[in-house]
Parts: structure tokens; C-alpha cells; sequence
């Protein structure tokens, strides 16, 4: 008698494997098996919710930055820039240097008066045509020149 292989049956031979059972093979499937383990969802569209949320954000840095050079803007303007006819100006500086800034006009530090400003010129000339200046001043740089008309309080 011969020994048959490890693992096999020697009294099995030419016995047929019943599908099904523990411990031996299933028959060949036409088809791949279903229903096995929990089923896979189809892949997600594409959500809103996202687009959404990247363009509010982009959105939200936009008005930030503006805000910001908005800000920047106004804090750069000299006095005299935001000086408006009827504005009372005292000088800080000297005759040849001046550095006027803006004080309430009842102050006693108010020297000047303004009765005419002439936005984006530097052409103190523009004062001579109006009448009681007794001072001309311009400022010019960072893009904006201006001309005030003062006469002393």
C-alpha cells in the first residue's frame, strides 16, 4: 500500500467533495458573489458646501485687505489733507518749516483760520483770488497736493 500525501483523505478517494461542507471546496461560481459584507455607497458628488465656504473665506480676506488699505489711507493724510474750510490750524513748526495740525478754534493755540483749500495743486497763486487771505500753504506728496488759504485769528 501506498501512503498518500499529507492532508488527504485515504479512504476518500474517488469520493466526490460535497459543496457547502466544512473543509472542502465550493464549486465554481459564474458569477462574482453579492451580499457579502456591507454594501459600498457610490462615490460622493461634488459638495456646494465647500465652494461655498473657500469663496466666503476668499470673500472675507478681500474686505479685510480693502479695510485695511482703507485705514492705512486715511492714517497716511496729513492735516492738511483733512482740513476742511472753517477748520482752525495751529503751527507746531516755524515760519520757514511749518507743521500745522488741526485744534479747535476756540483754543488759544488756534492761529489760523481756513477760508479755501484747493485740492490737488500746488499753485499758491490759487489764494491771491481770494479774498481776506492773509497766508497761503501748500503740502505736497504721497499723491495728493493741497493748497490752503488761512488768515491769522
Amino acid at each position: 500500500m501506498t501512503t498518500p500525501p499529507q492532508g488527504q483523505n485515504p479512504y476518500g478517494q474517488g469520493v466526490q467533495p460535497h459543496p457547502g461542507q466544512p473543509g472542502q471546496p465550493t464549486a465554481p461560481q459564474p458569477y462574482p458573489p453579492y451580499n457579502q459584507g456591507a454594501p459600498v455607497p457610490p462615490p460622493a458628488a461634488p459638495s456646494g458646501g465647500r465652494s461655498k465656504k473657500l469663496l466666503l473665506r476668499i470673500g472675507g480676506f478681500v474686505v479685510l485687505a480693502i479695510i485695511i488699505a482703507v485705514v492705512k489711507f486715511q492714517l497716511g493724510k496729513s492735516d492738511a489733507e483733512t482740513t476742511a474750510v472753517g477748520d482752525c490750524l495751529h503751527n507746531k513748526g516755524t515760519q520757514s518749516a511749518p507743521d500745522l495740525e488741526n485744534t479747535d478754534c476756540s483754543s488759544s493755540d488756534a492761529e489760523f483760520e481756513v477760508i479755501e483749500k484747493f485740492d490737488d495743486t500746488s499753485s499758491v497763486s490759487k489764494c491771491d483770488a481770494v479774498k481776506g487771505t492773509e497766508v497761503s500753504y501748500y503740502q505736497t506728496g504721497s499723491g495728493h497736493d493741497v493748497v490752503l488759504c488761512l488768515k491769522n485769528k
